[in-house]
């Protein structure tokens, strides 16, 4: 204990750094958990959350009880597993090929070109879809006619709405996730790659036997990370491209919330569903760590 404060005070300045962060963290992070207990309250602007009523779990049965519960959990579960099976290994394999090309140039224009799309706002991606997918002027629509094929509504479609969100999501984050795997392909010694080329091992057995251990225990983590979020789907990207044609497919617990807490000012209804929903992520969290830390010996902690 007395080495730990030692270490401290000699490099105080270091520590200080830490100041503005954790600021952040408590007081956007932590102070706001003070208002969760709307959640057993019957909220009421006027008396302020200490001196409103308690209300027990009765927002969260009228949550479960609801007609939209198991629609808003299958949507929600829809498209979260969808992008996370979809979209996890692609910035692996992106990374794998940028690292393992001889052609340089092409290479570093190949990432940069790929990581561009994180940098457009969500909102001019949501208009971007409408606009590429018009039924009327859209670029897919008009390459279909070429073909014979009648134009498709793809916003309007409810079967079509999970593969337009997800797919355009992997467009757009694909190249900025794979940042991570390349530096961790950079940080391999080119030792063990050259000893493998002596002892005759084709490129596709040095990726298979090098890369891939190499970037397993960051693959395990993040992994990890993504499945403590798995019930947040993107609420921005959702509530722009929902329209009264594909809600029952695009209605998800987040977009929900927005609506019945801001909309419609069932603050303690919303906040209840809200609770619930990070609950099961935590749970998650901890169920998928334990998982991680047990196969791999790898986890968050």
């Amino acid at each position: 204990m007395q080495q730990n404060w030692k270490r401290v005070r000699k490099n105080y300045m270091l520590y200080l750094f830490l100041i503005p962060a954790l600021a952040y963290i408590i007081v956007f992070c932590y102070v706001p958990l003070y208002g969760i207990q709307i959640a057993f309250k019957n909220f009421a602007p006027a008396k302020g959350i200490w001196e409103s009523s308690w209300a027990g779990f009765t927002h969260f049965t009228t949550f479960f009880q609801s007609y939209r519960f198991w629609s808003l959990l299958k949507n929600t579960l829809t498209l979260s597993l969808y992008s996370l099976v979809a979209g996890f290994p692609i910035p692996i394999v992106l990374a794998i090929i940028l690292n393992s090309s001889t052609l340089k140039r092409a290479s570093k224009f190949a990432q940069t070109a790929t990581y561009a799309p994180h940098f457009i706002s969500t909102v001019v991606m949501v208009g971007m879809l409408l606009l590429f997918l018009s039924p009327t002027n859209g670029v897919f629509n008009r390459l279909l006619g070429m073909i014979g094929v009648e134009p498709i509504f793809f916003m309007g479609e409810e079967t079509a709405f999970k593969h337009v969100y997800v797919w355009s999501g992997i467009w757009q984050s694909t190249g900025w996730d794979s940042i991570i795997y390349i530096a961790v392909l950079a940080s391999v010694s080119p030792e063990l790659h050259e000893a493998a080329v002596i002892d005759g091992a084709s490129k596709f057995k040095r990726i298979l036997h090098i890369d891939i251990p190499a970037l397993l225990p960051t693959a395990i983590i993040l992994l990890v990370m993504r499945m403590g979020r798995i019930m947040n789907v993107g609420f921005e990207k959702v509530l722009l491209m929902q329209n009264d044609i594909n809600l029952n497919a695009a209605e998800v617990i987040s977009t929900y919330t927005y609506k019945v807490g801001l909309v419609n000012a069932q603050y303690s209804y919303s906040t209840a569903i809200g609770l619930f929903n990070n609950v099961i992520n935590f749970t998650l969290l901890i169920i998928v760590n334990k998982l991680a830390r047990k196969v791999s010996g790898t986890g968050l902690w």
